[in-house]
């Protein structure tokens, strides 16, 4: 089960004026349950993505990609689940495209209108007539309401569904902001195994949407990892209706675009970090926090050596505070000039390395009472300058090999 998070409840999550959800089961894989979601969008909505940067990125993400670059309004999008049409080559591509034109013609829009999305096993046909059969169904079950059935569709390995609303003023004008994730593991930068769709009612161009989707993937998901791995997949899109009665929002200068900003940038957060909670077998949830570099990057580094770390995170599943592996993995992060007389880092409130070796006041217990908890601090101090960088992680347990190892069983 996931690290102190529960799912939202239906009434929760808020309905954005313009989204229309419905699901369906396609029976993709041997599962009885709903796996394919089909979103329909009031004419107009203009929509920005943030996709993976995996070389072998998979044929929605392609079609996605080509779809956007054109600039215009989108009216649907279209998500499956338990195939990644992934390393499919060109058969991958025209079954995209033949799911974009099914959903095109059950929405009464154009092919070129759709988004479409896939997570799942990669390497294997897309059951295209399974999913072409399937898109009716999720057209007459299309409702504002659904958003709830929709988190649910879209899970592969996760344990539960992810949604996050938030509701802001806007000049006196409720704005709303709702989106779903799904992802488990292969969590990484530049997104991972993921998949998230954020929409709000407010009227922003298309221009600033692009602004706004990266700021929020910058701050959210590409600030989580369960062990480093980039999928194939990987998408964040954010949509915005322009059903909200404001005038048009196009700069980020207006001083409008802010709490749209901060809503959008809360539902991602909330969402990232339910991923992780939620990572495969999963029983730590872990903040790392290091600060005192010369740059943001450099911090990164040391975030993620630690994060990406097997010896730390598994002393982290055990509760061991074999805490030498943290200083090991930091050492490890490729900084050439790093002093290491220079460091100190934290576990909570404890002190465990200060100036480059053990804290006077360290002691075992102590270390121990943190790493038994399910959320704990790491805090790393580098030494040579003011910047900082944040990320958050998981430990590893038996139960993600054997998830991993079962994936396709």
């Amino acid at each position: 089960m996931p690290v102190n998070y529960a799912p939202r409840t239906p009434d929760e999550i808020l309905p954005v004026r313009g989204v229309a959800l419905g699901t369906a089961a396609a029976r993709i894989k041997r599962w009885e349950r709903d796996d394919l979601l089909v979103v329909a969008l009031t004419p107009g909505t203009q929509a920005s993505g943030v996709f993976t940067r995996n070389r072998f990125c998979a044929a929605p993400v392609t079609v996605c990609r080509e779809h956007l670059a054109r600039r215009r309004p989108v009216q649907a999008l279209v998500v499956n689940a338990g195939n990644a049409n992934a390393g499919t080559g060109a058969k991958g591509l025209a079954d995209a495209r033949a799911v974009c034109a099914a959903v095109g013609a059950a929405v009464r829009c154009a092919a070129d209108e759709v988004l479409p999305f896939s997570t799942g096993v990669i390497m294997e046909s897309l059951p295209v007539d399974r999913i072409v059969a399937a898109v009716p169904a999720c057209a007459a079950a299309l409702a504002e309401r659904n958003w709830a059935a929709a988190a649910r569709t879209i899970m592969t390995t996760d344990t539960v569904p992810k949604a996050a609303s938030r509701r802001t003023a806007v000049d006196g004008v409720d704005v709303t902001v709702t989106g779903i994730a799904k992802g488990a593991g292969m969590i990484a930068p530049n997104m991972a195994t993921l998949l998230s769709f954020v929409a709000t009612d407010a009227p922003i161009g298309r221009d600033l949407l692009d602004g706004l989707a990266r700021e929020a993937a910058n701050a959210s998901f590409n600030r989580v990892t369960i062990e480093g791995d980039t999928s194939t997949n990987d998408s964040f899109v954010v949509l915005a209706t322009q059903q909200a009665p404001l005038a048009p929002i196009e700069r980020a200068s207006d001083p409008r675009a802010a709490p749209v900003r901060e809503a959008i940038a809360a539902v991602a957060l909330e969402l990232a970090q339910a991923i992780v909670r939620d990572g495969e077998g999963a029983t730590k949830f872990i903040s790392i926090l290091v600060e005192n570099g010369r740059d943001a990057a450099e911090c990164d580094r040391v975030a993620r050596a630690i994060a990406h770390s097997p010896l730390v995170k598994t002393a982290f599943f055990a509760s061991d505070p074999n805490l030498g592996r943290i200083l090991c993995a930091i050492g490890n992060a490729g900084i050439a000039d790093l002093d290491p007389a220079r460091v100190s880092f934290w576990l909570d409130d404890v002190a465990v390395v200060a100036d480059g070796g053990r804290a006077a006041s360290y002691r075992e217990e102590d270390g121990q009472r943190v790493m038994r908890k399910p959320e704990i601090d790491v805090r790393v101090a580098l030494g040579r300058g003011r910047a900082s960088s944040t990320l958050w992680t998981c430990d590893l347990s038996h139960d993600y090999v054997s998830i991993n190892a079962d994936y396709r069983s």
